[in-house]
């Protein structure tokens, strides 16, 4: 009897396409048809399942169902629910809900999402007793559900929380690039072939290893998700666990056979805490030994050892310096290493600049790649081989290939940081470093004391307090661990840069050694004018950990690494203490709503009924995950995922007795359908339109943090209007009032 052919959804970023339908035909997968988000394909249970094992670019892969009519909510609702869900998991399970696309009747993801969810939920109840619960981390069942027209395709995904996540990488570096991005470079390159005939690999900029270990796996043909226990295909009820175990058997064997004949693979960074994430990544990718990685300066020639292969490095870019003379330098001094150190080389950067292929005589393929919220370039070809280079390479071979710098002699570039919870004057800072230090000290015993007293387990220590070291450190208490959220303010143009990158050093060192915390909690960001949207938008390729804090009675999730903000606004605490006072009993409304934090402030105050509206379905969907932490009820919760300014146009017979309108400063992002919305400019014509949806006695509260903010009292004529900025200003803000700005709106 044949095996049935099911048709399979290879999911990858922007760019990866092309190479995952390659992949994917070398995988014996039929009917491959390319799109922009990946490739469809046919074949066996097996067949699917060899993809998840294998697929180095694939991020995903999902089994249809079947399609169902979605030309009503009612519609789509009824598909869903006549689907076999038995056959898929267990009537107590637990699932998770994907949910793309949007029609004139179907408006917000988060709606299609609820009604897929009840159309399960119900599958279950009715016809077993018995109901599954959600599970948005690690769900026994993930359901995708892609909705076109008047149709949607319902799937299941065998891979689980992502292919891309190859367990390996726990130790992240300020812009990590994504696993199946990074496999995809080496891939493009030619790597494959180049390690097949011996050549080496170089990554003079390795940042946390990824294109070493990808570039590694590949060489030695090992399989991506092999030993992997978090894998959707695992929990899945259908689930045939005898040919997994021979696919992953089979892998075994090759990996074993492939790893006898590893090539030469180096990495270099001049970041000490690069090379530790990059040994400690190697160590969990089961290549210590395998794969050498130094502390070394792109100027000290990157030491190509081994025989003429491919350099390939993703290097840090506008996103990841801080000052624009830095990306010029780092520019120059890359061209100047290949030119010298590689000749006869094939090369391969990855970058936001193009601009380089000339200086640096490579090609820019046609390609965009997306690394995170960034539109990247692949510049390839090959070096020109030069009398320098091969004088170069030839002494290294006499002298049996590079010296390795050994971290703390003479010839590393900078100093190993100083072991937390040592004395200051130890790290080799000057005068005014023990200044910051002995400052920082003075305000963990005067706001920290603060802090334990009133029950505060996030808060701002430092402020800026010394205009030298011009950061902001917040500090945020789990119920077992402490972060620090670092913030470095943009310096004018008068401040010698140099000088504030040592000042900045000097700061990066001394905070995690007064805090008592490990360096790895500490997290830094550069803070600087946004434009449009940028704020709101992630800063790495992803995969930055959540961790839950609380406040008060309720649970947040923050996230210390994917954006500028954490998800969590500490000077609105306050605010959102007087809305859980306010909203008792009270319909409440979330305008502008971020993460949704004041929403569950509301919530567990006793609110009615609540409504949250954000344009981004990043926060809406983070708006919910921590509604779930609080245990707050779907039906009296509603979540739309919406233009506010376009909201607000729309003719509305609710009315609400709270409401909160926190805007941005500035916005131009390109799906508001205005042209751009600026909060100096406009908050007249906007807290006039938001104040009509008050109901009798109802009270509007606005926030902005900008700074040169003055209120058109004459635009708000009919309005009753309290500045309470000081009354909301928290006692770890005081220092800096002016960013907080708060006002009690009622209709006179």
């Amino acid at each position: 009897m044949s095996e049935p052919v099911y048709i399979f959804f290879a999911a990858a970023s922007r760019g990866v396409a092309p190479l995952l339908s390659a992949e994917l035909r070398d995988l014996g997968c039929d009917d491959v048809e390319r799109t922009g988000a990946g490739a469809a394909f046919a074949g066996t249970l097996e067949t699917g399942y060899r993809v998840c094992l294998w697929s180095r670019m694939a991020s995903r892969v999902l089994l249809q169902l079947g399609r169902v009519d979605a030309s009503t909510a009612e519609a789509m609702y009824e598909g869903v629910r006549g689907l076999p869900w038995v056959e898929h998991m267990a009537p107590t399970g637990t699932l998770a809900v994907s949910f793309n696309g949007t029609s004139a009747q179907i408006r917000n993801s988060h709606f299609g999402a609820l009604r897929v969810k009840d159309a399960v939920v119900d599958y279950f109840r009715d016809g077993y007793g018995s109901r599954p619960s959600v599970n948005l981390q690690r769900p026994d069942l993930r359901i995708d559900v892609h909705l076109h027209k008047s149709g949607a395709v319902v799937s299941i995904d065998l891979s689980g929380g992502g292919l891309h996540r190859r367990g390996y990488r726990l130790d992240r570096t300020e812009a990590p690039l994504r696993e199946n991005l990074a496999a995809a470079i080496v891939a493009r390159a030619g790597w494959k072939e180049i390690a097949a005939r011996g050549g080496s690999l170089v990554d003079p900029m390795c940042g946390s290893g990824t294109l070493l270990i990808e570039a590694a796996w590949m060489a030695m043909d090992r399989a991506p998700a092999l030993g992997r226990k978090d894998l959707g295909l695992l929990a899945w009820r259908g689930h045939r666990s005898a040919v997994w175990t021979q696919l992953e058997e089979e892998a075994r064997q090759r990996q074993e056979r492939g790893s006898q004949q590893l090539p030469s693979i180096r990495g270099f960074d001049i970041d000490l805490h690069a090379v530790r994430a990059t040994t400690a990544n190697l160590e969990r990718a089961g290549l210590s030994g395998r794969v050498h990685v130094e502390r070394r300066s792109l100027a000290d020639g990157g030491a190509p050892g081994g025989h003429v292969g491919l350099l390939v490095t993703n290097p840090p870019y506008g996103h990841r310096l801080s000052e624009e003379g830095g990306v010029r330098a780092l520019h120059a001094e890359l061209a100047t290493t290949v030119r010298t150190h590689y000749g006869g080389w094939r090369a391969a950067v990855l970058t936001t600049i193009p601009e380089w292929a000339r200086s640096l005589g490579l090609e820019c393929l046609p390609e965009t790649f997306t690394n995170g919220p960034l539109e990247c370039r692949l510049l390839l070809g090959d070096v020109p081989a030069t009398d320098q280079a091969t004088g170069i390479r030839e002494a290294q071979a006499r002298t049996g290939g590079a010296r390795p710098v050994n971290r703390g002699s003479e010839a590393a570039p900078h100093k190993e940081l100083t072991p937390a919870g040592a004395p200051a004057s130890t790290a080799g800072g000057s005068s005014g470093a023990e200044m910051f230090v002995n400052r920082l000290r003075k305000n963990l015993r005067t706001i920290g004391k603060w802090a334990r007293r009133a029950d505060v387990s996030c808060y701002r220590l430092y402020d800026a307090d010394m205009p030298e070291y011009a950061v902001a450190v917040d500090v945020y208490k789990g119920r077992e661990q402490t972060w620090a959220h670092v913030q470095e303010y943009r310096a004018p143009a008068s401040v010698d840069p140099a000088r504030a990158a040592t000042r900045l050093q000097e700061a990066l060192k001394a905070i995690p050694q007064v805090l008592e915390i490990p360096t790895d909690r500490l997290h830094f960001k550069v803070r600087e004018k946004q434009r449009g949207t940028s704020q709101y938008q992630r800063r790495t390729a992803g995969g930055g950990a959540f961790h839950e804090v609380e406040e008060g009675r309720c649970t947040f999730l923050v996230n210390f690494n994917d954006y500028l903000d954490t998800g969590l606004f500490l000077d609105h605490r306050i605010t959102r203490g007087l809305i859980g006072e306010l909203a008792a009993g009270k319909r409440f409304l979330n305008l502008f709503a971020y993460t949704g934090t004041a929403t569950v402030y509301a919530a567990l105050g006793g609110a009615r009924s609540t409504t949250t509206v954000d344009m981004s379905q990043t926060y809406t969907e983070w708006a919910i995950g921590n509604f779930e932490r609080n245990q707050m009820s779907g039906s009296t919760n509603l979540v739309e995922q919406a233009d506010c300014l376009q909201w607000l146009e729309q003719p509305r017979r609710e009315r609400y007795d709270v409401i909160f309108l926190d805007p941005p400063t500035f916005s131009n992002s390109k799906r508001m359908e205005s042209d751009s919305f600026d909060v100096q400019r406009d908050h007249a014509w906007l807290i006039r339109k938001t104040a009509r949806l008050l109901a009798d006695g109802g009270v509007l509260l606005f926030s902005t943090n900008f700074r040169q903010f003055k209120l058109d009292e004459g635009g708000l004529t009919g309005l009753q209007v309290e500045d309470i900025s000081r009354k909301t200003l928290p006692r770890d803000f005081e220092r800096n009032p002016r960013m907080h700005r708060c006002f009690r709106i009622e209709r006179g």
